[in-house]
């Protein structure tokens, strides 16, 4: 995103496009109050351009703050981000 100004897209393991966006929400948990996850927006390949569908990682980083945990995901790779992304496929494709 820091790079492109734009959310960066990925090719999931089943062949469909995805986009990804950064979400922080509070944890409940007082150790780690503020945690982050991935949303993952799967676009229509066939057809009329659009949303198909989603995926939403647990909290993958925590901070103290919203803005150290969203800074967290800033500083994952885009290496670690598909690495997530394959793992919430994966569970969803046929065999």
């Amino acid at each position: 995103m820091a790079v492109h100004n734009r959310p960066a897209a990925f090719d999931g393991p089943d062949g469909l496009p995805y986009s990804v966006d950064l979400l922080t929400d509070t944890t409940g948990d007082a150790a780690r109050p503020w945690g982050g996850a991935l949303l993952f927006v799967r676009w229509r390949r066939i057809g009329e351009a659009g949303v198909d569908g989603h995926l939403e990682s647990d909290f993958v980083v925590f901070g103290a703050t919203e803005d150290e945990a969203r800074s967290a995901l800033q500083q994952l790779s885009l290496h670690d981000v598909k690495a997530i992304l394959d793992a919430l496929v994966k569970p969803t494709m046929p065999e």
